[in-house]
């Protein structure tokens, strides 16, 4: 099965044409939309900035489903039925640890295998390569760190709010110091559409792109 990752510079809600595109791969749903809770923050009241729009292309059943050290068995079995998932934003280092190598992220893992489209947004792109580069601005004690990613995004590293933080020198360095064949700088509103780990379309303010071979 082809595989479909969509990944976004900044928070919700999708570009028009990557959200239509990622709608039609859904299968009308549902939709798994994965978040960190916050303090003080109505989730569901967040959270329809990213349904109103996806319910125009005729999703109409999404899981909300908040990450923890301890999923529990309805969420997997919820996850486990869905023909979409959506990874939130928020503080990085906890996505990277609620999802990597743990059953959660295994669900999504054989669902991007499956051809079930996977789309992160500023947090959820930086958990998506293989290696998950987390910037100094991105870190709570001002570290730069370079974890274990869910390895949905295969040779290349993800860099986002590319403008906003400042993070061109950032990126080169992550390009430089993983040796991957790829870099995405991705600016907030911005977005990118992966099928097969081929880059087939891009909205918003353009990708910077890095790459040690011709641009694919």
């Amino acid at each position: 099965m082809p595989t479909h990752l969509f990944l976004f510079g900044g928070g919700p809600p999708f570009t028009p044409n990557l959200r239509t595109r990622f709608a039609a791969l859904t299968n009308a749903g549902p939709v798994a939309i994965l978040y960190v809770p916050r303090t003080g923050k109505d989730w569901l009241s967040y959270a329809s900035i990213y349904t109103e729009p996806l319910q125009k292309d005729g999703i109409s059943s999404f899981v909300h489903l908040p990450l923890s050290d301890t999923p529990t068995k309805e969420q997997l079995a919820q996850l486990k039925q869905c023909q979409g998932v959506i990874i939130s934003g928020g503080e990085t280092e906890l996505y990277q640890r609620y999802l990597v190598e743990t059953e959660i992220g295994d669900i999504i893992q054989s669902h991007f295998v499956n051809g079930i489209p996977v789309a992160g947004f500023s947090a959820g792109a930086l958990v998506a390569p293989e290696r998950c580069v987390i910037p100094e601005i991105d870190q709570r004690d001002g570290q730069r760190l370079r974890l274990p990613g869910l390895a949905l995004l295969k040779d290349a590293v993800v860099c986002v709010h590319y403008e906003t933080w400042g993070e061109a020198a950032h990126l080169v360095q992550s390009f430089t110091e993983e040796g991957t064949d790829r870099a995405f700088g991705l600016a907030d509103a911005s977005g990118i559409y992966l099928c097969d780990q081929h880059l087939i379309a891009t909205e918003g303010t353009d990708p910077v792109v890095l790459s040690r071979s011709p641009v694919r």
